[in-house]
């Protein structure tokens, strides 16, 4: 099987957030499966590539001359990319001066949408499968009765919204991107694809509820007998304490006892108290969607319960100066680190007892499972991905491996942490631990999911 995988991020060649994560495992995984895979990603920059081709597409005149490389990634092995005018930036969404959308970015992903869809004539893949937005039109580009087409949903919040006029560009296809007058990708690709898969079970369903539907759930309703949900997994291999060359101690699901040595060195690391209390870790972008706006909110009272924060985000301005105040006022038991650090990341879930993670909606998320692989147990709202991954200690002692927030609020975050607090503190602590890091979190799963799905598309 041929699968042509058309997404804006791929990790670690260009990757803003958890699409490039997510695109990556998964067509690692499935190329371990036996599949073949071509990601095509936009040329965002000259990515170098060994053994490179060159193939001119045919897309219309408005795109102007496209053409796709194809060749081996010395990181991530065969890819395509798509080069064309405009596409190429400093970064892929925003502009880095003013801080917000390139403001052409309706042209520069419809000219890679129709590239995808010409690069699907050119090579004949068994399925198309096309992420988020960015990929979505390809969809209006694409003739009836080629090969069947899935649509993976990353976050429905983010939907491609553009002008009507470029209903009439799309052709006989763009009606269908039409909703409430004006072109959003996502609603036309929901009613093309011949499959729309999110990121999680849980999600799958919260996206057909006025609450979760992000002005879609009706339209997601109405097409629920294609809708899946298949969880994301996690690089095993990347996120694994006993081989990781980030910590100061490696250990494994026998060897708890190393959390402390990389607690002290983390401590040390980032100025911060050595006790009292727990550790507790946050690793996340600092905007609505995640929530830490509501765990700045009681972040004074957290250090009274007595428990210690340490923050590794970036992201909405106010919510970056909050968290700088707080750290600076917070007697050395709160940390923040403006920014993502891979080896901090994997630092602090080494060293965490806890890591919290108050999402207002989350698609599938990733770092309570790499908390858990790392046996720190995560105080997690009760929402899509983290509903899916996280088990109640409390409600299901056999089988728990963190705690639900009952509420997601600053009094949910408040009771979350007393219970997270407790468990760190009790006999059951080391049994959810053990259950967290043994637990298959690999993308293997995932893969397994997909192929099922694949074959259900593709005739005979």
């Amino acid at each position: 099987m041929h699968v042509l995988f058309a997404t804006a991020e791929f990790e670690p060649v260009v990757a803003t957030g958890g699409l490039g994560a997510a695109s990556a495992g998964l067509v690692a995984a499935l190329r371990r499966h036996g599949i073949r895979v071509t990601p095509v990603i936009p040329g965002f920059a000259p990515y170098e590539l060994e053994g490179e081709g060159r193939v001119e597409l045919d897309v219309a005149p408005w795109a102007g001359s496209v053409t796709v490389r194809t060749g081996h990634h010395a990181q991530v092995g065969p890819i395509a990319v798509v080069d064309a005018p405009g596409l190429a930036r400093p970064h892929p969404y925003t502009d880095p001066a003013t801080g917000g959308a390139w403001p052409d970015n309706d042209r520069r992903f419809f000219t890679f949408a129709a590239a995808v869809a010409a690069l699907s004539r050119h090579l004949g893949p068994d399925v198309v499968h096309l992420h988020d937005w960015h990929a979505a039109a390809a969809l209006a580009f694409t003739a009836t009765g080629g090969p069947p087409t899935m649509l993976s949903i990353h976050n429905l919040a983010h939907q491609g919204w553009a002008d009507p006029e470029w209903i009439d560009v799309m052709g006989p296809r763009g009606e269908a991107f039409r909703q409430l007058n004006s072109v959003n990708c996502l609603a036309g690709a929901i009613r093309l694809a011949d499959a729309v898969v999110t990121v999680s079970p849980r999600y799958a369903y919260e996206i057909t509820t006025p609450e979760g539907g992000h002005g879609l759930d009706r339209l997601l309703s109405e097409h629920r007998g294609k809708l899946w949900g298949i969880l994301n997994g996690i690089d095993a291999d990347e996120w694994n304490p006993s081989i990781d060359e980030h910590l100061h101690t490696p250990y494994d699901a026998g060897g708890f006892g190393a959390k402390v040595h990389n607690q002290e060195a983390l401590c040390a690391e980032l100025g911060l108290a050595t006790a009292p209390g727990p550790l507790i870790v946050a690793v996340s972008r600092l905007d609505y969607q995640k929530g830490l706006d509501l765990l700045a909110e009681v972040a004074w009272m957290l250090t009274r319960i007595p428990a210690r924060i340490a923050v590794l985000g970036s992201g909405e301005p106010d919510h970056e100066a909050a968290w700088r105040y707080i750290a600076a006022h917070g007697d050395g038991r709160i940390a923040f680190t403006r920014g993502y650090d891979l080896g901090l990341a994997h630092r602090m879930f080494a060293a965490g007892d806890l890591a919290v993670i108050p999402s207002r909606f989350e698609p599938c998320g990733l770092t309570q499972m790499q908390a858990m692989r790392y046996g720190t147990l995560p105080i997690v709202s009760d929402v899509g991905g983290l509903h899916d991954t996280v088990v109640d200690v409390d409600a299901d002692p056999v089988h728990g491996t963190g705690v639900r927030m009952h509420q997601v609020s600053p009094a949910g975050i408040v009771d979350g942490v007393h219970r997270g607090v407790r468990l760190v503190g009790s006999a059951a602590a080391a049994a959810a631990r053990h259950r967290a890091m043994t637990h298959d979190w690999s993308w293997d799963t995932a893969a397994k999911g997909y192929l099922d799905r694949y074959a259900a598309l593709v005739p005979g």
